[in-house]
């Protein structure tokens, strides 16, 4: 069993500086991306495309050592998978906000993303029970699709079972599936 000094911390190496992935999110931000992974993982059932969830380091240059380490990320060239390592450019990737990484998740990665040809991207928030869903176009990102979790059936506004499908792939969720704590 390795000892607490061998236990990989988890964090990003972004234009040479390395940033701590601590304190641990909420168990909100784990229960969402569980649920995000598991329509994902059940969709891609054979299919040559693989879904990670937190544990896998996407190298996004060719120029250095930098590193993310997104909530969730579908791989679809298995070739370019190499230990803990993924070296191709994502289908998809998921990032689950929480106050440590919000600003980076926004900002940074999102800009990292985009020039790297990630053709989906979702920040999905646990707190605002919230889903931004940007595709890529023309090497941009457009922001497609943007809902916050209404849950009142009386409400005109009511949305819980609003699906949304991934655009690469014949996989559909509800809000309701993504938030259910």
């Amino acid at each position: 069993m390795p000892s607490v000094e061998q236990e990989r911390i988890r964090d990003e190496k972004i234009n040479g500086k390395i940033f701590d992935m601590s304190p641990t999110p909420g168990y909100q931000h784990s229960v969402v991306n569980g649920n995000v992974f598991s329509k994902i993982r059940g969709g891609l059932k054979g299919s040559m495309c693989l879904v990670f969830m937190e544990n896998i380091d996407y190298k996004y240059s060719k120029e250095s050592d930098d590193y993310l380490e997104p909530d969730i990320i579908i791989c679809c060239d298995r070739n370019a998978i190499r230990g803990n390592s993924y070296y191709g450019t994502p289908k998809f990737v998921a990032e689950t906000l929480s106050p440590s990484t919000v600003k980076r998740d926004r900002g940074i990665k999102k800009d990292i993303y985009e020039a790297s040809g990630v053709e989906e991207y979702w920040i999905i928030s646990p707190v605002e029970r919230a889903v931004e869903i940007y595709y890529l176009r023309d090497g941009r990102y457009e922001l497609q699709e943007s809902y916050i979790v209404d849950e009142d059936e009386a409400s005109e506004h009511y949305n819980l079972k609003q699906e949304i499908t991934l655009r690469a792939f014949p996989i559909t969720m509800t809000l309701e599936d993504i938030f259910v704590y």
